[in-house]
């Protein structure tokens, strides 16, 4: 069974005078996490979805998932106090309903809308041979190293240096395992969905990931999100 994990506890902190976390904000009266949702109903090798959400939005969110037809979504987990914890607390529900030794979990942002049905995919197939799979990017700028923000300390060479993204894909029991086996401060530090398996030494292989499948982070990411969606529907 293949579930897919999608995390929306966020609070979006850089994202000033919205009102909402950026994953619910609407655009044209549709919240930017039900195109992410739909993107895993609609891939035929997702089987079961779980939300991690702040407990205020589980109701808002079950209406979502009538209005918009997300109907293997089976349950909403709640955040934690950091993101591994959240990701801690959406494992243990996939846990409840796994059945299968080999059962795998891909794990995503609700504010990555433009992932792909070839990445999703890709990165269930790759368990196959690989405990873990994470999508990357290569690194085309000068990178720096500096100790106080002011000095450089160290030129890095980029290309041994790649960004990572989202979904990542892991095989479900030994995932789930190495984090129950993680203290709350090694959750609490832990910024990376792959830095743990790496901690714990998952074997996590590497996939190019895709340059469309951007994070809505910033004032100009919801930008250049609005004008995607606006050019996708005046093709329409």
């Amino acid at each position: 069974m293949n579930f897919a994990l999608i995390l929306s506890g966020g609070v979006g902190a850089r994202m000033k005078n919205v009102g909402v976390p950026k994953q619910y904000i609407e655009i044209d009266g549709k919240p930017i996490i039900m195109f992410t949702l739909e993107k895993f109903e609609s891939n035929n090798r997702i089987d079961k979805i779980i939300v991690v959400a702040s407990k205020q939005w589980h109701s808002q969110i079950e209406i979502w998932k009538e209005v918009y037809q997300i109907n293997k979504l089976v349950g909403i987990a709640e955040a934690g106090d950091s993101r591994q914890e959240s990701i801690l607390n959406g494992l243990e529900y996939c846990g409840i309903l796994s059945k299968e030794e080999m059962d795998k979990v891909i794990i995503h942002d609700a504010v990555r809308p433009f992932v792909s049905e070839h990445l999703i995919s890709t990165c269930i197939d790759t368990l196959d041979k690989h405990e873990g799979c994470m999508p990357v990017l290569p690194i085309h700028d000068t990178v720096y190293q500096s100790q106080d923000g002011k000095n450089i300390t160290k030129l890095l060479d980029r290309n041994t240096l790649f960004a990572g993204q989202a979904p990542e894909a892991f095989r479900l029991k030994r995932y789930l395992e190495i984090n129950r086996m993680a203290t709350k401060e090694v959750l609490k530090n832990t910024s990376g969905t792959s830095m743990i398996a790496y901690r714990y030494s998952m074997d996590v292989c590497m996939i190019s990931g895709e340059d469309t499948n951007f994070k809505i982070t910033t004032p100009s990411d919801l930008i250049r999100f609005r004008t995607i969606i606006g050019e996708k529907n005046e093709s329409i």
